[in-house]
């Protein structure tokens, strides 16, 4: 067993004690509850035997108190910045920016995501993580299978949004 930490973030802008108190019973006993911002969400750190199931045994505690839906995405999420990629391994902003230019390195950086043309970009963490091991970057502790994972469980919380029935099926299914 191994404690895996992340977080659901929740479509409520506001939780009462009542749904506190439930989703304590029903086992998320292991999850901070917050609002920052107007943004609900619960930190987990939680024991199992693999990441998805801990993912999966909580998005079914949260589903058996909240609505169906009541679960907008899974963090650390998959989608990232700059920023985001020089604080996962450890490197400043700039450092990647020039990473990311070709200015630095053997360049071929994966494309942005988002923003190809702003000042602003957005890259997968799935594509740019591999591009940095390859090119001599220690990544560090975010597993690239749980970013994977996370990927894949965000598409599929976002579709059963809009279409709950093939949503909740295509969750089952990724969570085996």
């Amino acid at each position: 067993m191994k404690y895996f930490t992340f977080s659901l973030i929740l479509n409520y802008t506001k939780i009462d004690a009542n749904i506190e108190d439930k989703l304590y019973e029903v086992g998320c006993d292991d999850a901070l509850l917050g609002v920052e911002d107007g943004i609900t969400y619960l930190d987990f750190t939680r024991e199992a035997e693999s990441f998805n199931l801990a993912i999966s045994s909580a998005i079914q505690q949260v589903d058996s108190v909240l609505d169906t839906g009541s679960i907008s995405r899974i963090e650390p999420d998959e989608l990232v910045t700059l920023s985001e990629i020089g604080k996962r391994v450890g490197r400043s902003r700039e450092s990647i920016r020039l990473l990311a230019s070709g200015q630095r390195g053997q360049g071929n950086f994966p494309i942005p995501l988002r923003g190809a043309r702003l000042r602003h970009r957005i890259w997968r963490w799935s594509e740019v993580a591999p591009w940095l091991i390859g090119h001599g970057v220690k990544v560090g502790k975010f597993d690239l299978e749980q970013a994977a994972s996370i990927a894949n469980i965000n598409a599929i919380l976002q579709i059963r949004k809009s279409q709950p029935l093939q949503g909740a099926e295509l969750l089952r299914t990724e969570l085996r």
